[in-house]
């Protein structure tokens, strides 16, 4: 079994925090001491005087994690926009020597590790200006362009991909899939999310039949709205 797999998604707001909690729990349930990781969290919320990274907080007290914040998320962001552009406002760009390091050491602490993307696969989370490397000495200011992409292949966990059945779920399914491949990043399978939420459940089934094929990928899952489990019996 790998250490861990990285949850990624056919795009925002697809439910990978959810998903990727489910799997943290179950994994838990299973045995196994299964812990979390993010690199980059944009849209933090602020709770009691101080600024919470929703995701990652959601995550921890579903699945009873003991971690702290600063142990499960390496970079916060106030603003919800995308990780990129929130970092350049605040000034605090991701640098993957820290991602690499808070990544080993939540390996140390667990025995397997959930490791969450922002957004989709090609979200970017770090894009410096090329005009930063104007200045006199070019060596000490090198502009860089880091994406969700670039942290999978760094972390070199195999990926889950989080996508519905909704009307338009196999291009974007099938998009982000191929895109991984020919990125040399070796997708593990499909987890699908809301699962009968259009209630049309001919064109879900068949999207996920159609995905599956398409792929060459399992789907290890198939998650309700307001499942509390992940509705499997082992590990995968």
């Amino acid at each position: 079994m790998s250490k861990g797999y990285f949850i990624t998604a056919t795009g925002t707001d697809v439910g990978k925090t959810y998903v990727t909690a489910l799997l943290v729990k179950k994994w838990r349930d299973l045995g196994i001491d299964a812990g979390y990781y993010k690199a980059a969290l944009s849209g933090a919320e602020f709770r009691d005087g101080k600024w919470v990274a929703g995701d990652a907080d959601y995550v921890k007290h579903f699945a009873k994690l003991d971690d702290s914040q600063e142990q499960l998320v390496s970079y916060v962001y106030k603003e919800a926009v995308s990780p990129h552009l929130a970092a350049r406002k605040e000034g605090n760009p991701v640098e993957l020597s820290k991602v690499l390091e808070d990544f080993e050491a939540a390996c140390n602490r667990h025995e397997f590790i959930f490791a969450e993307g922002s957004g989709g696969i090609i979200c970017p989370i770090r894009y410096d200006s090329d005009t930063a490397a104007n200045v006199d000495d070019i060596a000490k200011v090198v502009p860089q362009k880091i994406f969700l992409v670039d942290i999978i292949k760094a972390l070199n966990l195999p990926i889950l991909v989080v996508t519905t059945a909704a009307l338009g779920s196999i291009n974007a399914c099938v998009l982000t899939v191929e895109y991984a491949r020919s990125r040399g990043i070796n997708v593990h399978g499909l987890i699908v999310n809301r699962y009968g939420m259009s209630k049309n459940f001919e064109m879900e089934d068949d999207n996920i039949k159609m995905m599956q094929d398409l792929t060459g990928l399992p789907v290890f899952a198939k998650i309700s709205e307001g499942d509390n489990d992940l509705g499997v019996d082992k590990t995968f």
